[in-house]
């Protein structure tokens, strides 16, 4: 990565993951993520979906693991193309689950772990990772929609040159406007009926990312229930882009009120009015979330951007402390 700013992050002293890899607590997030049940809508460890089995997401969490660990590391100059970590983890993934199973976790997780091998796994430190994003990770970024199927909206109006299903093809308009992978982001991240949750991550500074950590951090259990509570408490929180692009905006903003009645809320501002506090996440109530569970597989309703957030937030905690208690 290029920077006007050459000091990078300072070390954040909350990390404690002692000597754990951080590719290792990457792909542990991954499995974690896809084993917490249930996650209404989307493949755990006791559904399917039509098209995407609970083990081809095992498949791609290991595959991705060598784009993960050149984002840990960097290549054999030193840098560490976030874009260049991305396309390797994305190809891995597709080689080995045969089709997109992470995309999403994969966006979030690299800069993730770039802020973590710069010493400053906070929203500054990933803040700093992605605004030093450059054109090179733009182009790369594009040239890993070649290797998957990937639901995204249309880009906007002015920017029909940039819309990422043209892959590779899309370096020149790249170029010829200069434009980083953060920029890129942007493009997503602006005012639309229901906004791309991953994009908004990384030009916000992680705030969903980190937020859920805390409710996964202070929260009892297994690491898959508090997962599995924390994805009802982002879904809770705001409609899913996913959602909102394969079927309506309409639809996510639906299934987001059926999660609040999970957490509990009724207030007239929106499903929570803003994000739950960390009790009402950690009384969620997971038996009986099944039936809700069940519901959005037979409606085909797939939040899985919630679920994107949700693998990134068990990275922070993992990383923060969280164990996988015997």
């Amino acid at each position: 990565m290029t920077s006007d700013d050459h000091r990078g992050p300072v070390p954040d002293d909350t990390v404690s993951a002692g000597d754990r890899s951080p590719a290792d607590d990457a792909v542990l997030a991954m499995l974690l993520e896809v084993a917490g049940t249930p996650k209404p809508g989307n493949v755990d460890r006791r559904r399917d979906l039509a098209d995407l089995r609970f083990e081809s997401f095992l498949g791609g969490a290991v595959g991705a693991r060598s784009g993960l660990e050149l984002a840990a590391s960097g290549d054999e100059s030193g840098e560490t193309p976030v874009g260049a970590a991305f396309e390797r983890a994305v190809a891995g993934m597709a080689d080995r689950a045969g089709t997109n199973t992470q995309f999403g976790c994969l966006l979030l997780l690299i800069p993730l772990v770039r802020a973590t091998a710069a010493g400053d796994l906070s929203p500054v430190g990933v803040d700093w990772v992605t605004r030093n994003t450059t054109v090179d990770d733009a182009v790369a970024f594009y040239r890993s929609f070649e290797r998957v199927d990937v639901a995204v909206g249309d880009p906007p109006a002015d920017a029909d040159a940039l819309d990422v299903h043209r892959g590779g093809d899309a370096e020149p308009a790249l170029r010829e406007r200069g434009a980083t992978l953060r920029d890129v982001m942007g493009l997503s991240a602006g005012e639309h009926r229901v906004p791309d949750r991953n994009a908004q991550e990384w030009i916000e500074g992680f705030p969903r990312t980190f937020r859920a950590a805390e409710w996964i951090l202070t929260d009892d259990g297994p690491l898959a229930d508090r997962a599995a509570r924390a994805f009802l408490g982002l879904l809770a929180t705001e409609p899913d882009t996913l959602v909102a692009t394969s079927r309506d905006p309409a639809a996510a903003r639906d299934a987001t009120a059926r999660a609040a009645e999970l957490v509990g809320s009724d207030r007239e501002d929106g499903p929570l009015g803003g994000p739950p506090d960390p009790d009402a996440v950690h009384a969620i109530d997971l038996d009986a979330a099944e039936t809700l569970a069940d519901a959005f597989v037979d409606e085909e309703i797939n939040p899985g951007t919630t679920a994107d957030l949700t693998c990134a937030a068990l990275y922070v905690a993992l990383r923060r402390g969280a164990e996988v208690d015997p």
